[in-house]
């Protein structure tokens, strides 16, 4: 049976908790044809017995609420069922932008068991973001909260909508959903290769790539995840990010479920350091995942007196400097474990517990990947693009790109390609150098230039635009633009500000540009712009800690101080 594979892949992997060497060496992914991992392992396995009554979720803060693995089970049950009678069916695409709150993850569950593809949507995005899920993505369902029912005005009107709360005209209740049955009963069997999840990230265009997931992808290729984790068996473990991304999906619900450990959320009106840290320690979580971002703030708190029940700790998003890392050893005892994925793929590289660390690597390959560091001819080198063989594909690799048509791109033939460079040193450790295009991390958010550039030569003032990475003492870096102004525009405050404000109304919140500046912009002799010029500028700026007398910030702004 497939849910006896992949429970024997899992507790190989449980088993192997220290030995990295056994792990890689003679892991396997499980084979499987039919597998529905909220069915075959969430309902069979952890809601089953003594086991289901154990905590699944915790949510302290706003929406507080906890719930028991054989609670969210029953829930789940009903909210499917729910969803049926509404229409839908194997194969629909439900939009779901929500919060942590519970129903979060009672959807998540209920359309793993109906066979519907979920599209996870940030709560950040804008109408034109939006826009664009239902219409590359083919949803005909969305659930969101009451309060986000303004930005789905326009939809089609086939779109179904369901809501968190008081639900507006031409909105169904999401309450309603749990009206039917506790138990549930599939249409059929599940096929693991079946379509699950699709992710939209942002790529070298100005469209973002959508990333197709399967019922095997996700829910079994995060085994790897769960291992370079270190996750146990009744683990409290907390995870730093934001809904909508697949990070979320991660360690937020694969990885700590696959291991029957409880998920912890501490939601905070606004991100508090100090608060988090205190909700930390009450609450007995044992393991911590969060971006370097978060892991910036903590170390400005007194993180000595905060007393823990930590045992792990691991970054991923961007590499931590030593600098962090060593004043969390100093404070905790606790070393924290860098590792690397992608929405593509599960973890593919990473420090498991009990391997030796390496100051700034991000690891070894994991259990069940297979990394080759390509030079641009293709050829091995000991520094170039991290790819992914494919001969065979690991089982946490995506089923590949969705085009524009409704057809899937196959992720490679010989190799996967993930566009980052990194470098192996003579023990096998690999260290992170840059991305291969321009794309770029800013509080921990993935960038392309080529959208928010698009949106910013449509305003009247801006002729050209590049944007770059700008390092930040506390974001690691945030969008900063440099633009040629069309003829007639000057530079000053009031046009910057103008520029700024158009920007706000066309870009989501983690997209937006936060630093603009006259300049010319240099260019290749064919006339494409070089960014990287552009980068390096920036970063000896940052090195010397200098700011450019032409440069404007958001926060120079007090309009736009309060949003």
């Amino acid at each position: 049976m497939s849910q006896a594979a992949f429970k024997a892949a899992r507790d190989f992997l449980l088993a192997q908790r220290g030995d990295y060497a056994t792990a890689y060496r003679d892991f396997r992914w499980p084979a499987l044809g039919h597998f529905n991992w909220a069915l075959d392992w969430f309902d069979a396995e952890l809601a089953a017995g003594a086991h289901g009554a154990r905590p699944a979720l915790r949510i302290v803060g706003d929406g507080a609420a906890e719930r028991s693995f054989a609670e969210l089970s029953a829930a789940s049950n009903r909210v499917a069922n729910g969803l049926r009678a509404l229409g839908v069916k194997r194969g629909d695409r439900i939009l779901l932008m929500l919060g942590n709150v519970v129903p979060l993850w009672e959807v998540m569950l209920a359309a793993i068991k109906l066979g519907a593809v979920v599209i996870p949507a940030t709560t950040l995005l804008a109408g034109d973001d939006l826009k664009d899920r239902f219409t590359r993505g083919r949803a005909r369902f969305v659930v969101a909260n009451a309060a986000d029912a303004p930005k789905f005005e326009g939809l089609e009107a086939g779109v179904t909508r369901i809501a968190i709360g008081a639900a507006p005209a031409g909105w169904i209740a999401y309450g309603t959903l749990h009206q039917g049955a506790a138990s549930f009963t599939p249409d059929g069997p599940t096929k693991a290769r079946d379509p699950m999840l699709l992710y939209f990230t942002s790529g070298t265009t100005a469209k973002p790539k959508l990333v197709l997931h399967s019922h095997q992808s996700y829910p079994v290729g995060h085994l790897s995840t769960m291992f370079a984790l270190g996750l146990q068996p009744g683990d409290v473990h907390l995870n730093i990010s934001s809904p909508g991304w697949a990070k979320h999906a991660w360690s937020c619900l694969f990885a700590p479920w696959n291991a029957g450990a409880a998920v912890f959320i501490a939601n905070q009106p606004r991100f508090n350091a100090r608060g988090m840290l205190e909700a930390i320690a009450a609450n007995g979580v044992t393991t911590l995942c969060a971006p370097p971002t978060v892991w910036r703030m903590f170390v400005q708190e007194d993180m000595k007196a905060i007393r823990t029940s930590l045992r792990e700790v691991a970054g991923a998003g961007e590499p931590l400097n030593p600098e962090i890392i060593e004043q969390v050893r100093d404070a905790w005892g606790l070393t924290i474990r860098d590792f690397f994925g992608q929405t593509e793929t599960t973890a593919q590289i990473g420090n498991p517990p009990g391997m030796p660390l390496k100051e700034g690597s991000m690891g070894k390959p994991l259990p069940g990947y297979r990394i080759v560091l390509l030079d641009p001819d293709d050829k091995p080198a000991e520094e170039g693009e991290v790819c992914i063989a494919l001969n065979p594909a690991p089982t946490g690799l995506m089923m590949g790109y969705q085009a524009d048509d409704g057809s899937t791109l196959p992720a490679g033939e010989a190799f996967y390609r993930t566009g980052d460079v990194a470098n192996r040193d003579q023990d096998g450790y690999l260290t992170y150098v840059g991305r291969a295009d321009d794309v770029f991390k800013a509080s921990d958010y993935r960038i392309s230039p080529f959208e928010l550039e698009s949106v910013l030569i449509e305003h009247e003032a801006v002729a050209e635009a590049a944007v770059v990475p700008a390092p930040d003492a506390m974001r690691m870096a945030v969008p900063k633009a440099f633009i040629a102004l069309a003829p007639g525009a000057t530079a000053n405050p009031a046009t910057m500000l103008a520029i700024f404000q158009h920007l706000r109304g066309r870009l989501s919140a983690f997209k937006r540009v936060r630093r603009l500046e006259v300049h010319e912009l240099p260019k290749t002799i064919s006339g494409k712009i070089r960014r990287v010029e552009l980068r390096q500028l920036e970063e000896k700026r940052f090195a010397a800690g200098t700011r450019s007398a032409g440069e404007y910030r958001e926060e120079d702004f007090p309009e736009l101080r309060q949003s």
